[in-house]
């Protein structure tokens, strides 16, 4: 291990949404292959104490990790990127910050002196960076501060990453990730966004030391001599970083500018050999399908448009190519609306054409009788399907007032006082509830589960019991359970104690694939070891194609 921690910034220039949190994932995996130990942080300006309180549709998917922090999904990018689970010290946001430093306040933890925004905010910032690295026991920890440099909202955290630069000059490294356009009536790459982006750096006492110039192409070497001479960089710290057809593309594509080698210099650390050959391999396979899979995702967050659908369910896409590259396949994602199948049921015909269905999580009641139509179409007339949380509690809806006689069956969720609650609220969620205690307080986190022997589950896992992340309210109502079993549903997957129904399936003899699973089978499936179930749905996907 380096005799001292390093630790790079990213920071984005000139406009959001330009990639920071793929551009960090990519140096880290980078890295990582050069055989260094690397963690990463995600800093959000948020004033939230974590995402779980963020609408998916304008803030994107809220990743949970092991120890049950909802965050950014950028931790998601991370964690699949590197390979690793990380902890939540590695979250942090504006409002954790201050809920951190009143609270010490509060306890006389500041021994009765003033505390002021500077400098006890940014020390705070960096006793968690610092922690996070110490947890990991990491020689090199990665920070992506969230917003664009020059809003208000970040400069605090621009203020920690200088003071922690003054302090170890020679172990911290920032990265600017920045945009330089293509107007269309102009047909030239404007390289003077990016500058004023690095002057607007250096105001808050930062110089890149690296640049990584995003564009819709590769940057030409008159474009990087300029930038080198108006940013105070030397060219061979601006590195291209062109439009590329796969996130995963991205590490390949720095290192074609040698951003490992050129990170060991800026933070003193020794050369090694780049080893991306496992991934190099998985980006191949992802190019190279033979066979295209048509799978219908069906959901109700859907009128927002794909570029939003991507980011609210970014880690079930991402778990479906994963599995799919696996089986030398390729992917066409249609989003299917469940509210049209609402207002016309003749509609649902459409799923034929498919060759598989899957629901992912969602909350509250709209769009979910479209929904429970395409679950009972897809048993109905076998077409594989998987539901993930909601998915699933939907899946045990249609089951129960269609095969087990529970008319108007429904989840307590939608009506508490329905005849029959299949699903209703956790005991130890009620009082939570009524005291509008929402942030942070649901079943969050890995938990356990026990696996049925001969069952899809049980196969497709190859083991007895298995750990997975969850988050929700709502479990299968034990009231019902018996009857649903004794209807022909499989509970294949339960809590160790048998309470909480976590796997529900119709067998391998009766469905080439029904399965829905109450926790989130997508936070765990990385593109080197793509999810046991996600293999399972698109290999029975492939059999119907």
């Amino acid at each position: 291990m380096a005799a001292d921690p390093k630790y790079i910034f990213v920071v984005g220039g000139v406009m959001s949404g330009i990639g920071k949190g793929v551009a960090s994932s990519a140096i880290g995996r980078i890295l990582k292959s050069k055989g260094f130990k690397v963690t990463a942080i995600k800093i959000d300006p948020y004033i939230n104490v974590d995402a779980g309180t963020m609408n998916p549709t304008e803030h994107g998917e809220v990743f949970v990790l092991e120890d049950g922090y909802e965050t950014d999904q950028d931790m998601g990018n991370y964690e699949r990127f590197l390979g690793e689970t990380l902890p939540s010290i590695n979250y942090m946001t504006t409002g954790r910050v201050y809920q951190e430093v009143i609270r010490r306040e509060r306890n006389l933890e500041y021994k009765g002196r003033n505390v002021q925004v500077v400098p006890d905010v940014p020390l705070e910032v960096i006793r968690r960076i610092q922690e996070a690295q110490r947890v990991a026991g990491a020689e090199i920890t990665l920070i992506e501060v969230g917003g664009t440099i020059g809003e208000y909202e970040n400069i605090l955290f621009l203020e920690a990453a200088r003071m922690l630069k003054h302090k170890f000059p020679k172990d911290v490294a920032i990265v600017m990730l920045s945009y330089l356009p293509i107007p269309g009536n102009i047909g030239e790459m404007k390289t003077k966004p990016t500058q004023h982006a690095s002057r607007e750096l250096n105001s808050v006492g930062l110089q890149a030391d690296i640049i990584l110039a995003r564009a819709q192409v590769p940057l030409d070497d008159k474009r990087k001599e300029k930038i080198a001479l108006f940013c105070n960089v030397s060219p061979e710290r601006v590195i291209s970083a062109p439009d590329v057809s796969s996130i995963y593309d991205v590490p390949l594509n720095y290192e074609k500018d040698g951003l490992g080698d050129t990170l060991c210099d800026v933070l003193g650390l020794p050369k090694r050999p780049t080893d991306l050959s496992e991934w190099e391999a998985f980006v191949q396979k992802s190019k190279n399908g033979t066979k295209e899979l048509k799978i219908a995702v069906v959901g109700k967050y859907f009128e927002t448009g794909a570029f939003v659908l991507a980011d609210s369910y970014i880690s079930v896409l991402e778990s479906l190519k994963h599995a799919a590259y696996a089986q030398d396949a390729k992917l066409k994602i249609s989003y299917l609306d469940s509210e049209v199948y609402e207002t016309d049921a003749s509609k649902l015909s459409e799923l034929k054409n498919f060759d598989g269905v899957l629901v992912p999580g969602g909350f509250g009641s709209r769009g979910v009788e479209g929904i429970i139509a395409a679950i009972n179409f897809a048993r109905e007339n076998k077409v594989p399907y998987f539901g993930l949380c909601y998915g699933m509690q939907l899946l045990v809806i249609e089951y129960a007032r269609n095969k087990a006689g529970l008319a108007g069956a429904t989840t307590a969720e939608i009506n508490k006082d329905a005849a029959h609650p299949v699903i209703d609220i956790m005991p130890d969620q009620k009082d939570k509830m009524l005291k509008a205690d929402y942030g942070g307080t649901m079943r969050l986190g890995t938990y356990p589960c026990a696996l049925k022997e001969g069952t899809v589950a049980q196969a497709a896992y190859g083991k007895k019991e298995i750990a997975e992340r969850h988050r929700h309210r709502y479990e299968v109502n034990p009231e019902y359970i018996k009857k649903i079993e004794d209807a022909g549903l499989v509970f294949s997957g339960t809590s160790p104690d048998h309470t909480l129904m976590e796997i529900a399936e119709l067998p391998a003899t009766e469905h080439p694939f029904f399965l829905g699973t109450q926790f989130h089978p997508e936070f765990l499936s990385r593109p080197l070891s793509p999810h046991p179930l996600f293999v399972a749905f698109v290999k029975a996907c492939a059999a119907r194609s």
